[in-house]
């Protein structure tokens, strides 16, 4: 497959945040694998003046996510701490990059980067139509923000050198990987892009 890249085009990096590694507190296993293969997609987005969008978990400590307040999940990404920030090595661009933060008030929880963001609106205003879409956890966030893109009538690419799932049951990767392309999406790797 050949895709050239053109001004219609974004990169979304999603949740590669400290708290999602190994050793963080919901580590997504071998999460921090894939920074170099998505430090190539940063690279070449933004040689071309592409916007890039960086998704992120940004808890209150009370987040209703979290076991102690109803959830399902261990306290992570808590706002200001070190497990919410972005995983140390992700190039993160000076100019022409967006922080999107989600989950941010107690009673809301959003799996995707769609979900009480500006996130659409931004990727409008720019006219942008195909959404390119990395990062963890493949059965979780990426999962329903590239689902939020297809919604939303956006292209969609998945970046298969560049996700890694939970697999909090055996195949669940698997099995959003086959959802995610049955609704239209499309894997692709580096060496698909000109």
């Amino acid at each position: 497959m050949n895709i050239n890249i053109n001004h219609f085009d974004a990169l979304i990096i999603v949740d590669m945040q400290n708290d999602f590694m190994p050793g963080g507190a919901l580590p997504v296993p071998e999460g921090d694998k894939i920074v170099d293969s998505l430090n190539r997609y940063i690279d070449l987005f933004s040689q071309k003046g592409n916007p890039v969008y960086f998704t992120r978990d940004w808890h209150p400590e009370d987040h209703i996510s979290f076991k102690d307040f109803g959830g399902v999940w261990p306290p992570h990404c808590i706002q200001n701490t070190k497990g919410a920030q972005f995983h140390p090595d992700l190039k993160i661009p000076s100019d022409n990059k967006f922080i999107i933060s989600k989950g941010v008030s107690r009673d809301f929880d959003a799996y995707s980067g769609f979900q009480g963001t500006v996130l659409d609106d931004l990727l409008k205003e720019r006219g942008v139509k195909r959404l390119f879409i990395g990062g963890v956890a493949t059965d979780y966030c990426v999962l329903n923000t590239v689902l939020g893109g297809l919604n939303l009538g956006y292209q969609v690419f998945i970046l298969g050198d560049g996700i890694k799932g939970v697999d909090v049951r055996e195949g669940d990767s698997e099995r959003a990987l086959e959802v995610m392309k049955n609704r239209g999406a499309v894997v692709i790797n580096i060496e698909d892009l000109k």
